[in-house]
């Protein structure tokens, strides 16, 4: 069977807590987003998942999602990837999605983009670029990375255009696995946060 990629998202930030944009501003986890880290570790070397021994990991090199991973176990055995990085978000960098609703009411990141900052067609050849690479591996992966590419990576797995990850939420430190059902792209589990209860 082909390979199926595991989504880990980063711990809890102070930006995620509050809801702003969170792109490539380095802000560090807190302690509940540390805390997440070594749980979600915790729950990755315990049966079924054992400790993911033939996966292949890569991470973002932003500071959240590589503590994540590490304090997950998997640090040593991760290669940061900059396709991983968050979007871009240019001037909204930093706003919340009512900030930027009350300069351009009716926003949606996901058929709007951003001014300044990733267009749509960019993130989505980013995403194409990882679900490329995973077809391609001849094992699983796993990855560490952020709420909007992992979801963009979701919705490119599935072949379905981007605007489909406005219908898939991703909380902080969870856990998601695109795999295969009837030999097509499937959604095997989404934002699973069962470790962090």
């Amino acid at each position: 069977m082909a390979p199926r990629i595991l989504l880990a998202r980063h711990g809890q930030t102070e930006w995620s807590l509050s809801g702003k944009h969170t792109g490539r501003t380095d802000v560090p986890l807190l302690d509940e987003g540390r805390r997440g880290g070594k749980l979600l570790g915790e729950r990755l070397h315990r049966a079924p998942f054992d400790g993911l021994p033939d996966v292949e990991i890569r991470t973002s090199p932003l500071a959240r999602a590589r503590e994540t991973c590490e304090l997950a176990g998997f640090g040593d055995r991760a290669t940061p990837w900059d396709t991983l990085m968050e979007w871009d978000y240019g001037a909204y960098e930093g706003l919340t999605p009512a900030d930027i609703q009350a300069i351009r009411p009716g926003w949606l990141i996901w058929r709007d983009g951003v001014p300044e900052g990733e267009t749509l067609a960019e993130i989505t050849a980013r995403a194409d670029e990882i679900v490329a690479w995973a077809h391609s591996a001849d094992r699983d992966v796993l990855i560490f990375a952020h709420g909007h590419i992992l979801r963009s990576i979701a919705a490119r797995w599935l072949a379905l255009p981007l605007d489909f990850a406005s219908r898939i939420r991703l909380n902080p430190t969870s856990l998601s696995t695109l795999s295969w059902a009837y030999g097509e792209p499937a959604i095997e589990n989404w934002n699973d946060v069962g470790h962090l209860m």
